[in-house]
């Protein structure tokens, strides 16, 4: 049986995102489109606002004017978020969230919180990750029209001038928060506030830049303040009220491997390895004295040819953190509880020159 088969639009609902500097317009401009797809679509149901600044309260009159139930959830947290949209998908007609940025940092600062951790190292962004994508999923599959808003951030990339020296430049801007967010949306907006005149006074206007379009029909236009029908030439194309299928749901490659636990092992050996070398280092050297401090770091360099802690944490193999601990008990005169024979002793120490 084939795996393909004809083409045909599945893409039912509006996944749409709106980024922007304060002000912008995010929340006025995406309940104008709210409104209008309700009244579109003639949905029946309220619109769902997760509301993480109060947004929603200034909004209210507006729902009201044009006949449509708004329901609000004040909250950040990213638990919170999963289960609004699950409960939207079966209550509402379209979901508001304002804003993602919230969300994406309340996560983050929760998960080091139950961590105790003071920063994030490498290894701690693919749980984030991970944990991130239980709401794109839903974001993309739902069965429910999901505007997001976002706050600005600016984009650097490494750019090289006529010399062919390279520095670093704003090459633009992208949504604040995960970084593969921006990435689900099959409509993309940034929103900027524009003063018309340089005079005091002047009138104030927003102005839309379509960043993504996925039908290509609005792609890299330009709106002033604009409402549903600036948007409607991509949201007629959609397959609205037929089948909503993004990706096929539970369908992966988890039978091509076998199940070991080789590589969290081996973390948590890393792990282990860390925290014996810096104890065995604070017995060796336990004080606070300058004197301690400064042998404490020449000993690091003296083993690992380096002073950096962080580098002995992220740059070093399990093999090499091993022989650096192997080398540090040489360094006290015992392995293993036992004596150390010169032969053993140099053998350690030529970790330093690169043996084996």
């Amino acid at each position: 049986m084939s795996i393909f088969k004809e083409a045909q639009n599945e893409m039912a609902y509006l996944k749409a995102g709106f980024y922007g500097e304060a002000g912008s317009g995010k929340s006025f401009t995406s309940s104008q489109v709210a409104i209008g797809l309700v009244k579109y679509i003639k949905a029946k149901k309220p619109v769902m606002y997760f509301d993480t600044e109060t947004g929603s309260d200034f909004l209210i009159r507006q729902f009201k004017e044009a006949g449509i139930d708004l329901h609000t959830a004040k909250t950040s947290a990213f638990s919170d978020l999963l289960l609004a949209v699950d409960e939207a998908e079966k209550t509402a007609s379209v979901m508001i969230i304002d804003s993602i940025t919230h969300v994406w940092n309340e996560l983050i600062e929760s998960y080091m919180k139950k961590l105790e951790l003071k920063r994030l190292a490498l290894k701690h962004w693919i749980p984030l990750k991970t944990t991130w994508r239980e709401f794109t999923t839903r974001y993309v599959n739902s069965k429910l029209h999901i505007i997001i808003c976002g706050r600005s951030a600016d984009k650097w990339d490494e750019v090289e001038d006529e010399d062919g020296a390279k520095e670093l430049r704003k090459v633009g801007t992208k949504m604040r928060t995960e970084t593969e967010l921006a990435y689900e949306p099959s409509l993309l907006v940034e929103l900027e506030l524009i003063q018309t005149s340089a005079h005091v006074g002047g009138a104030l206007i927003h102005r839309a830049h379509v960043r993504k379009d996925r039908f290509d029909v609005i792609n890299g236009q330009r709106f002033e303040n604009p409402g549903f029908e600036a948007f409607l030439p991509h949201i007629s194309l959609l397959n609205l009220g037929g089948e909503h299928k993004a990706i096929e749901p539970g369908r992966n490659s988890t039978a091509m491997f076998e199940r070991n636990d080789v590589g969290a092992r081996k973390m948590e050996t890393r792990e282990i390895l860390i925290e014996k070398i810096g104890n065995e280092i604070k017995l060796i050297y336990p004080g606070q004295t300058e004197g301690d401090k400064t042998a404490r770091i020449n000993l690091m360099k003296q083993i690992f040819q380096t002073s950096s802690w962080t580098e002995i944490c992220t740059r070093r193999k399990n093999e090499e953190l091993q022989a650096g601990l192997d080398a540090i008990i040489a360094f006290t005169g015992k392995v293993g509880g036992a004596s150390v024979t010169d032969e053993k002793k140099s053998k350690i120490w030529s970790y330093r020159k690169g043996g084996k």
